[in-house]
């Protein structure tokens, strides 16, 4: 196999932003099938990482904590 170096890799940079990380894919699957936080979500990362849109933290965690999870926030800038 040979690689191009002159080949250029696509990438967004995003910064300050809010990540939910599931346990597994099908956990990932079950909120995006939830019309509230479906439209929460700017994007997928992985099939385990979603990438909540900028301001929508908080309605993310109140529909998680409705649907009785327990979300850990791990950093909360001001």
């Amino acid at each position: 196999m040979t690689t191009n170096p002159t080949a250029r890799l696509s990438a967004k940079l995003h910064r300050r932003v809010c990540l939910v990380l599931t346990e597994d894919a099908v956990l990932a699957e079950e909120l995006l099938a939830r019309k509230k936080l479906s439209s929460e979500v700017a994007g997928r990362l992985s099939e385990k990482v979603l990438l909540i849109r900028p301001g929508r933290v908080d309605a993310v965690l109140d529909e998680l904590r409705k649907m009785g999870h327990t979300p850990q926030v791990v950093n909360r800038g001001g």
